[in-house]
């Protein structure tokens, strides 16, 4: 699975998030205006790029925004780790998204962390291992994660909803201390807006044989990068750091798009953070 953004998305994102206007972020690369729209669309870094300068305009590390343009990529993680966990990604207007389902290995019960853009390999799986779907988790309510919600309630018309969006019934919102027990498994939650105004981090914890937790991001942290945020990008960085790179390090993170990665990693490769 390639990354969610390349190194011309970051640059483009972090300049939209502090406000910065397009030549002055050109000119603190040492590059022309046409060469740093050209860079943002395509992920190609022009030829005498200063990396620091414009990484210090930016907020950015220019080491690890270096390394993304050079081809990064994750370390491939061993899902093997984690027996009940399924990564389900759909496609959809042109672009792919991860849902994630858990379950306890004795009990069967399961619990589904957004929807992706089709309910029917989600269906197929719950009944490949014969599983009760109990609850959906939803990390944010952009059409993306939530497109397939409609099929999925009307299969499973007692499934316990959770999400942190202000216009959801009461019973139905996350609260700060819940403990949501599936089987073995122990879900928490925590408040990470930023992309998203109702975003919200998933820490899933109990899996067997001591295997690391589970923190599904929705589109808070990406593989090397983070969500967009035009405009937000000191709080939302500052969400991040408390709410995600606070969890132990070999937490795996399950972004909404890409590939996995753990926290570990990202605080040692994501360019966002120096």
């Amino acid at each position: 699975m390639t990354l969610e953004d390349h190194a011309g998305d970051v640059v483009r994102k972090a300049r939209l998030m502090l406000d910065v206007p397009a030549v002055d972020s050109a000119g603190a690369g040492k590059i022309s205006l046409e060469a740093l729209t050209a860079f943002e669309q395509s992920g190609s870094a022009p030829a005498g790029i200063d990396w620091e300068g414009i990484a210090r305009k930016l907020d950015l590390s220019g080491a690890k925004l270096q390394r993304v343009a050079a081809g990064w990529v994750p370390k491939p993680v061993d899902l093997g780790l984690w027996r009940e966990l399924r990564v389900i990604t759909t496609e959809g207007n042109g672009m792919t998204v991860n849902a994630f389902l858990v379950w306890d290995e004795v009990t069967r019960e399961a619990a589904l962390f957004d929807t992706g853009f089709d309910a029917t390999p989600i269906f197929a799986c719950i009944d490949a291992e014969s599983l009760n779907l109990q609850h959906l988790f939803i990390t944010h309510t952009h059409g993306d994660h939530v497109a397939a919600l409609e099929p999925i309630r009307e299969r499973y018309p007692k499934l316990r909803l959770h999400t942190h969006a202000k216009s959801a019934p009461p019973q139905h919102r996350n609260r700060a201390n819940d403990f949501i027990h599936v089987g073995s498994l122990r879900i928490s939650n925590r408040e990470t807006p930023g992309h998203a105004e109702d975003g919200v981090t998933y820490i899933v914890g109990g899996f067997p044989e001591d295997a690391p937790s589970v923190a599904v991001v929705g589109d808070a942290v990406f593989a090397g990068s983070i969500g967009g945020a035009p405009g937000k990008g000191g709080p939302t960085r500052k969400v991040i750091r408390e709410q995600i790179f606070t969890l132990p390090g070999p937490t795996l993170i399950c972004p909404g798009h890409g590939p996995l990665t753990t926290v570990d990693e990202q605080k040692q490769v994501n360019p966002f953070f120096v």
